[in-house]
């Protein structure tokens, strides 16, 4: 179960620093095709509020990664617990406000990570 647990928290990371990535550094050419509802023309307009926002999905990553790096596996679990609820907080309020799409993409995958961890501790 701890391998699942494991695997399903790097999921989350990676994804996070995914969407880092896609933010900070490509929302005009990659923002604009996962969010293709939004006009076109809010991408250049917003690509300081996408690069902040990409910041704080590389905090979430940097948590999950972090849960990796420590031997005490009480401190393990409750680094994962804290850092999956913030993803999937971030992800509820990123579906409710912006595209449901996000739910599934987001918030899903930090619920079954958490299941897994909560059921392994």
């Amino acid at each position: 179960m701890e391998i699942i647990a494991q695997i399903l928290t790097a999921i989350v990371a990676v994804e996070h620093i995914y969407i880092l990535w896609m933010e900070m550094f490509a929302w005009q050419t990659v923002g604009k095709k996962t969010f293709n509802t939004l006009p076109e023309h809010l991408f250049k307009e917003t690509t300081v509020m996408a690069a902040n926002q990409g910041l704080y999905n590389g905090f979430l990553a940097a948590g999950l990664i972090w849960s990796f790096c420590v031997s005490d596996t009480n401190w393990v679990t409750n680094i994962r617990i804290f850092f999956l609820s913030c993803v999937i907080i971030a992800g509820m309020y990123g579906a409710k406000t912006l595209a449901k799409k996000i739910f599934f993409v987001q918030a899903l995958p930090a619920i079954l990570a958490l299941i897994v961890v909560l059921l392994n501790h």
